[in-house]
Parts: structure tokens; sequence; C-alpha cells
């Protein structure tokens, strides 16, 4: 079998490596040449994840075409801002593969307000898509730390095929019929991540922490139930586990963005300066529009989208959230 990874970015990268060591012909694709022969230099991507070294036989490319050729699987592994123009841009090389495709991105189109999966059949129809999400740190994932994670499609047949792909002893691989909640959990839970991320800049507590992300967990239900996911599957790995891991760790990207600037970084300068996406700013913007069209109220994403996009300063953002309106819980 041939697995193609698009996106070489430290997620891209260590699922080529997993895939690999489990004894599948590999491709990596990258969409910067340059990017792609440092790889094949170093041997190693240390760009995106430094210290890991990738197998020879990895076959590391720039090329959409030979990289799709005669390909079985295609992971899309790329951040969702791009996702769109990438496959549409080579959606004759991607349709003529006839393979499945496993989106690993956790994001929401901003213009169109669609999940993954839905960009990606909008731009090659109607494809075999599932999605693969959950707790699952890059670095962590590929030094052999053990993960479970969750790949959720609406044919179950097809999610059981993923997770016998993707799973190994270290990397375990729950199914899940909600493609729209485990996508909603993926993308959310970013926003919250920054949220944590601020709040540790700021020097505040766990009794914070914990607030923010049993609060946040509510506002990531209330949306992704409005848009037609099942309550429990946000109490799951792609729901709460990956925002616990996300909110936690320190190698957690929207995390760190926000500890910056909980600090007093400027968020115009951190995107700009940032080498790898911060998937949670752009989707603060999406989840904003989609919260006015449901008419759910998102407390949360409201303070950090107006952190971030409308220069208000962290300190009177969480004050406004303590002094809200008190409620029921």
């Amino acid at each position: 079998m041939k697995i193609t990874v698009l996106g070489d970015g430290g997620w891209g990268t260590t699922l080529a490596i997993l895939l690999k060591n489990k004894g599948f012909d590999v491709s990596l694709w990258g969409a910067f040449k340059s990017d792609i022969e440092a790889i094949k230099k170093d041997g190693e991507n240390r760009k995106f994840l430094p210290g890991f070294k990738i197998p020879k036989t990895v076959s590391v490319t720039d090329d959409m075409f030979s990289a799709c050729e005669y390909a079985n699987l295609i992971t899309l592994a790329i951040p969702s801002r791009f996702m769109r123009g990438i496959i549409t841009k080579n959606s004759k090389i991607l349709k003529e593969s006839r393979a499945g495709f496993v989106s690993c991105a956790k994001g929401i189109e901003e213009k169109s307000l669609k999940r993954m999966s839905e960009v990606v059949r909008e731009a090659l129809g109607d494809v075999e898509i599932a999605v693969l999400s959950g707790p699952s740190i890059a670095p962590e994932v590929a030094r052999g730390i053990p993960t479970a994670v969750t790949v959720a499609s609406e044919d179950e047949i097809f999610a059981r095929k993923a997770s016998d792909i993707f799973r190994t002893e270290r990397f375990r691989v729950y199914t899940n019929k909600d493609l729209i909640g485990v996508e909603f959990g993926g993308a959310l839970k970013n926003i919250i991540a920054i949220a944590s991320g601020i709040s540790d800049g700021l020097g505040f507590g766990a009794n914070t922490k914990a607030a923010i992300l049993t609060r946040g967990l509510a506002e990531m239900t209330r949306l992704g139930t409005a848009m037609g996911a099942s309550r429990e599957t946000f109490q799951g790995l792609s729901g709460l586990g990956d925002l616990i891991t996300t909110c936690v760790s320190s190698e957690g990207r929207n995390h760190r963005f926000g500890e910056e600037i909980g600090k007093g970084k400027k968020p115009e300068l951190l995107l700009s300066k940032s080498v790898t996406e911060i998937e949670g700013a752009w989707t603060s913007r999406a989840a904003i529009e989609l919260g006015k069209i449901h008419k759910i109220e998102l407390p949360i994403t409201q303070q950090v989208y107006s952190v971030l996009f409308e220069n208000k300063p962290p300190l009177s953002a969480v004050n406004e959230l303590m002094t809200r309106e008190p409620k029921a819980e």
C-alpha cells in the first residue's frame, strides 16, 4: 500500500515516520522546494520537527504528481487556511489517484465557514473522506509516547480501514461516526488554548485554567451541537481530550502563542513571525460568524477574537468575562 502525506509540517512529518515504520510505501509532499531540499540534506525536518530522523526510504518531494501517483490513501496535513487552494490547484491529480482521503487539519475555513471535509468534497467531489483528530502533540507521537486519537467518517468501513492503517502499539485509534463533532472539536479547542495561554502569560493559576477549560468546553459543545454534532463527542478524545492536551502542553503552539500575548507581545507581530500556523487565531474569526448565524453565545471566543483582532488588552478581556451577568451553570 502506498500512502501519501500532503503537508511537511510537524504533524505531517510525524505521520510519515509512523506510517513508514509500519512498513508502508510513504511519500511526504511539501509546497516549498527549499524546505524539501533541506529535509533531504539533513535527513530530518529541522524546521518543524527537529531531532527526529526521517527514514531514507520515505520519498520526500515537492512534486504533487509523483507524490500521489499510485497512492491508495492520501493524508491531508495541510493547514486549514491553505487546504482549498492546494487541493483545488491539484484537483486533477488528486481525483485521478482514486485514493481515499484522511484529513488531519484542525480548523474552519474563514470565508465559507466550512469544515475541512466539506472543503475537500467541494473541491474534489464525492471522495472517500475521514478525519483524524485528538490529543496528539507531534513530538510526543514521534517519541513513541502512548497516544489515543479518533478517526471519524460517515462510512464506518472506511473509518475502520483508516484506524487499522494508523494504529500502532503506541498510537491507539478509535473510530467515530460523528464527523461534524470530531472536526469542530479539533478546530474550536485551539481558540480555548489561546485563552489558556493568555491566562498563563498573565500569571494566573490553576483556578483560572480550570474555569477556562470547563467553560470553553461548554462553548465548544454549544456551537458544535448547533451545527449538528453529537454532544457526547465533545466529552471524548477529539473534544475534551484534545482540549486538555492543547491547553496544558508546553509544546502546543496555540497555547504558546497565547502565553506570549499574556506577557505583552502584540498578536499581529507574533502571527506575522510565526513559522507554524496558529490555527486558533483564524478559527476564532469563523467561530464568531457561526455564533452570530446560529445565535450561540461564545464569551471566551469573543474575548480571544477581540484581543487578537480588535486590540483589546488581555486584562480587559479577563475583567469582562469575570463581570458578566451571573447565570446558572
